[in-house]
């Protein structure tokens, strides 16, 4: 049995970064959903911060689909 080791590290190389990216964006969005940041024009700071949480919510969905693309293709 002969175990390419080059592949392995470099297969657990990018599961780690692309493991410590997901989690990270998905922090962000919680944070930018916890927090509601007062200000005198109206919103528009909060609105910012929510749109930002959503994007950060919708490239970890992207994320996961992509993988899941590549299991089943």
């Amino acid at each position: 049995m002969n175990i390419d080791w080059a592949a392995l590290a470099s297969v657990f190389g990018v599961s780690l970064v692309v493991t410590v990216a997901l989690v990270g964006l998905f922090t962000l969005g919680i944070t930018g959903l916890a927090k509601q940041v007062p200000t005198a024009q109206g919103g528009s700071s909060n609105a910012l911060v929510r749109t930002g949480a959503y994007a950060c919510f919708g490239l970890c969905a992207a994320a996961v689909a992509y993988g899941i693309y590549l299991i089943v293709a």
